[in-house]
């Protein structure tokens, strides 16, 4: 099949709604008052999304040789090899237990890579990808954050018997060939080993002159093994099951990194989130490889240290991969004002990593 080139990128395919900034404005103002509730009654600032760590790695990122003309942008330009860190996460604001199971999120931050950064960027050297399930762009991820708000520190054991009875109607749900993004993100999200998985940035970046969305997805026969695995539903089954693979890992094991450039913006969208793009008309294309190899992913006496210091932020990026359309615009301010109180309150600075 022959696909479209893909679409330039003109600064008119961005356009803010007219209830933007009141629903940016709303989200920063949910986000904090979840981040002090949960800080207040555990004495530690989280994440105001994301909070509770499944794994943190430290592997290598490698771009691929002989990449073709529209994949060479950016930081896939050129060969090369990279330092890289990998956060494994959940999304809510809490350390909830995981017999709440809600939607995995994988963070990759490539370091050491040169070139002129995005305006605002707060990183000089790293390139972040930030990979979660699908999000409905910024009114629907402010109304799922306000039922998050709701319940935040408020009767962890109903939140428990809630996901149980939740991931029922997903399972129940699927059985027929549906599945609900709503569901999965009050925790009905099934019980299954986030290594297997495949993430996806979900919103749109620039790509050079292009527009694109990025996909990690598990390539190394021990990581393909674990997709539909089932884990248990203990205190900390999913961080259990990233720490036992990686303990016993014999050889590293690779994720490829990938791309899907846009080809058609009226069915990909840069101003939805919503809308998947369809990989019929542009499917995903590997442009690097990470690998990670066998090493301890969580230590409780200093992992928790390691990631009050880091932050994974979609606007750490270079120029050419600017994040673009609404839910990033509402990120860049959320998840800014997000880091500043987790500094603050933890007394505890965000650094830059440089290997």
């Amino acid at each position: 099949m022959t696909l479209r080139p893909p679409v330039l990128y003109h600064a008119s395919l961005e356009h803010a709604d007219a209830d933007e900034a009141i629903h940016i404005r709303e989200l920063t103002e949910v986000f904090a008052r979840m981040a002090l509730t949960v800080a207040e009654q555990e004495g530690h600032a989280h994440r105001a999304v994301h909070a509770k760590g499944q794994g943190l790695l430290k592997g290598r990122l490698r771009v691929l040789d002989e990449l073709p003309a529209e994949l060479r942008h950016g930081l896939f330009a050129r060969p090369g090899s990279y330092d890289a860190r990998v956060r494994l996460s959940s999304p809510p604001a809490e350390q909830l237990p995981d017999s709440v199971s809600t939607p995995r999120a994988m963070a990759l931050k490539v370091i050491g890579v040169q070139g002129p950064r995005a305006e605002g960027a707060e990183e000089q050297h790293t390139q972040d990808f930030l990979m979660v399930n699908n999000t409905p762009g910024v009114a629907g991820f402010l109304r799922s954050a306000k039922l998050l708000a709701a319940t935040t520190e408020r009767m962890p054991r109903t939140k428990r018997m809630i996901s149980a009875t939740l991931r029922g109607a997903e399972a129940a749900l699927e059985a027929v060939g549906g599945q609900s993004a709503l569901l999965k993100g009050m925790g009905g999200e099934p019980q299954h080993h986030p290594l297997g998985e495949t993430f996806f940035s979900q919103v749109p970046f620039l790509y050079g002159p292009y527009m694109a969305k990025f996909s990690l997805a598990p390539v190394s026969p021990a990581l393909l093994a674990l997709s539909g695995d089932k884990i248990g539903s203990d205190e900390d089954a999913q961080r259990d099951a990233v720490v036992a693979f990686f303990t016993d890992l014999p050889n590293p094991v690779e994720w490829e990194l990938r791309v899907q450039l846009c080809r058609d913006v009226e069915r990909m969208p840069i101003e939805d989130a919503s809308v998947a793009w369809p990989e019929a008309d542009s499917p995903f294309l590997p442009v690097a490889r990470l690998s990670v190899a066998q090493q301890e992913a969580w230590q409780p006496d200093t992992s928790p240290g390691v990631e009050d210091a880091l932050a994974f932020a979609p606007w750490h990026a270079l120029a050419e991969h600017r994040p673009l359309g609404g839910l990033n615009r509402a990120r860049r301010v959320v998840m800014a004002a997000s880091r500043q109180f987790r500094s603050r309150f933890n007394g505890c600075p965000i650094h830059e990593p440089v290997g």
